[in-house]
């Protein structure tokens, strides 16, 4: 079982400790506001109020024996970047932070963070692709000029097979899985031979330009 320590539990912080709880992942979740510690208390098993920025605190909780830590302390950039140290400090070796300006992100990433979040940005992202394609179901930019994308087969697409529509080959993108919306499963590295549904769903990888070839091809 994986273990997080959540600190924050503002919006996204809560929603991160939720649903990490969902997953049946160990939760420890803290933040220094009663409130936001009572809000979720009822739905995670470990919920403490207390400082994030303090290391006595974290240590006393036992923050170095969990995988990863989240922080989401909102707009506050000071305790943002001192709960990065602290983590780091106490030996989490995994460190997600999200971060409101390229500024936060640069403060943080220097002590060394796993990776810096922009959820405004990435919410953004996906609706503008959804709104432009809406065969586009989910969105993840991986950096570089390189995403993933979870795409609606086309009508053009049903009843044809990945072997027949040769993707890699005319728009140069990888089929990492596929998606049966009717039975709730998800295959990687699909059957080639096997005729596409209008169930189904595609998660793509390759470059923007390429993507986005395959969205005006349809």
């Amino acid at each position: 079982m994986k273990s997080f320590v959540v600190v924050g539990l503002g919006n996204f912080g809560a929603s991160a400790a939720l649903e990490l709880t969902a997953l049946g992942c160990e939760v420890l979740a803290v933040d220094a506001e009663e409130a936001k510690v009572e809000r979720v208390a009822p739905f995670i098993r470990r919920v403490v109020c207390g400082d994030g920025t303090d290391r006595t605190v974290l240590e006393e909780l036992g923050v170095g024996q969990v995988s990863a830590g989240i922080v989401s302390t909102g707009g506050d950039v000071t305790a943002s970047a001192l709960t990065a140290t602290v983590l780091r400090d106490c030996g989490v070796a995994l460190i997600y932070v999200k971060v409101i300006s390229e500024l936060h992100a640069r403060i943080v990433r220097r002590i060394g963070v796993t990776e810096t979040i922009f959820p405004e940005r990435e919410s953004a992202r996906l609706l503008v692709r959804r709104a432009v394609d809406r065969t586009v179901l989910n969105y993840v930019d991986l950096g570089a000029g390189l995403s993933a994308q979870e795409m609606a087969v086309p009508d053009s697409w049903v009843g044809k097979t990945l072997r027949e529509l040769e993707l890699p080959r005319h728009f140069g993108v990888t089929v990492v899985a596929l998606r049966d919306w009717l039975n709730g499963t998800t295959v990687t590295a699909p059957d080639p031979d096997k005729p596409l549904t209008d169930a189904n769903a595609l998660l793509l990888a390759g470059n923007e330009r390429d993507l986005s070839r395959i969205a005006a091809s349809k």
